[in-house]
């Protein structure tokens, strides 16, 4: 068996690892790259292998960073099926075809403005290839081995998935062939998260694949109820507008709970809230559809998802600018780089009486992390913007386990595994997961580069 890192390599997004036994060629994640363009450029390049070898694709969870570049391996050739959990094929449902719309959209306003170098600027796939994708997705339920076999039936391997926590339908993925097994956390939640479900600690592998996202950091133990509280508070109190940059999937749903609970305490004034996100209005239906895989009742899931006026129409969504009373808007995509976000950003931040709360983390080269450093205008559809508005970030919202947590998760495994290869993290936080395991566990621990290859 044979792993070979094609994505999330020192990098946070672009998740792609090919596991190959024999003739058999099984993608694990195949996510976009994101944020900085020299990452972006990637999406464009010639997959490693030609999309029609690679036999199968297993996915962890729906998020574009794991998702995102189905559509473009299917138009360049892949044929076969991709397996997921039952609430990732949901998900995946809104969030592909998605992708697939905000990227024709880009390329005709590119090609409108004239501010792209490519003439006519094209989408890396269409809302229509998109769609065209979601026919190849299987779902798998929870905790089953799965036999996968190479065309001429002489390699197979056994995969099965297991609750990461993170978001809805998100694993870690188990691939065992003869003796070899390795575990892919995917991106692992929290145990302090109100709404998903605990990681699985009860898989035993012989090599690991852990994410790192958060790897250098310890979450603050906030209030993260008061902290909203207190933010809200304060941009009412000056007379503005609170935007929340938010990833539809799972965020958005949080902070619907926690705005929920201050409402009904009576810590916040009844301000309108407004969920301005085709996506995450789908998204809220899917977490009404599986909520016994979540924490809390389908009662109280109801009650989250009503906290929220759902804004579903362009026309809608323009009228918010033009509204200038104080409210909550919750507004994708979480790293301020598409969506209907854009629109209210260029509408909010020239005025510091308002607020733009980014709600987790912000990978390098994003509008967000570019805000979040103190950038004094931010560019948008080919114009600059000024940047006056009060800009804050909620570190504590994070659907990602902390490297404390993930270390934490490893020690509850039946085993620690042999070999450790530490993925999906920016440099400085892979490496110091990596130190910290070698010292922790005794264990081999590396940081794989793209494109890197090893014999399992």
């Amino acid at each position: 068996m044979k792993i070979r890192f094609l994505g999330a390599a020192q990098t946070v997004t672009g998740s792609r690892y090919l596991v190959t036994v024999g003739s058999l060629r099984v993608l694990v994640d195949c996510g976009l790259f994101q944020g900085y363009k020299t990452l972006r450029l990637k999406n464009w390049d010639r997959f490693p292998i030609e999309p029609s070898e690679i036999d199968a694709v297993i996915l962890s969870h729906a998020h574009l960073d794991h998702s995102g570049y189905l559509p473009r391996l299917c138009k360049d050739g892949f044929k076969g099926p991709i397996y997921c959990t039952e609430a990732t094929k949901e998900l995946c449902r809104i969030l592909l075809p998605d992708s697939g719309y905000l990227q024709e959209e880009e390329a005709r306003f590119a090609n409108k403005r004239g501010y792209s170098k490519h003439k006519p600027a094209l989408p890396l796939y269409t809302e229509e290839e998109a769609e065209r994708t979601l026919d190849r997705f299987e779902s798998v339920a929870w905790k089953t081995e799965n036999k996968l076999s190479s065309k001429d039936g002489d390699n197979s391997i056994e995969f099965s998935f297991h609750p990461a926590g993170h978001i809805l339908g998100a694993a870690s993925i188990s691939i065992r062939a003869k003796e070899n097994t390795i575990l892919f956390s995917g991106d692992l939640g929290r145990i302090s998260d109100p709404l998903t479900r605990l990681p699985d600690c009860t898989v035993s592998a012989d090599t690991l694949i852990v994410e790192s996202t958060y790897g250098n950091r310890k979450h603050l133990a906030n209030d993260v109820k008061n902290d909203i509280r207190s933010i809200v508070l304060r941009t009412i109190k000056r007379g503005g507008t609170l935007l929340i940059p938010s990833f539809a999937v799972g965020r958005a749903q949080l902070l619907l709970h926690y705005i929920h609970e201050l409402k009904l305490e009576q810590s916040i004034p009844d301000v309108p809230v407004y969920l301005n996100s085709p996506m995450a209005i789908r998204a809220n239906e899917v977490f009404l559809h599986c909520a016994n895989e979540s924490k809390v009742s389908l009662e109280h899931a109801r009650a989250i998802c009503d906290t929220a006026k759902a804004v579903s129409s362009v026309e809608d969504s323009i009228l918010l600018n033009e509204n200038s009373e104080p409210k909550i808007i919750i507004a994708a995509s979480g790293m301020a780089t598409g969506g209907r976000v854009l629109h209210h950003l260029k509408s909010l931040v020239p005025d510091p009486k308002n607020t733009v709360l980014f709600a987790g983390f912000q990978a390098g080269g994003t509008r967000g992390d570019s805000m979040l450093h103190g950038a004094t205008e931010i560019k948008i559809h080919g114009e600059y913007w000024p940047v006056r508005a009060e800009i804050l970030q909620l570190d504590s919202l994070s659907a990602h386990a902390d490297g404390g947590e993930i270390i934490n998760w490893i020690q509850k495994l039946p085993n620690v595994p042999k070999r450790i290869f530490v993925t999906h993290g920016e440099p400085a936080a892979a490496d110091e997961l990596r130190r910290r395991l070698c010292e922790k566990f005794r264990t081999s621990a590396h940081v794989p580069e793209f494109n890197d290859s090893f014999e399992i």
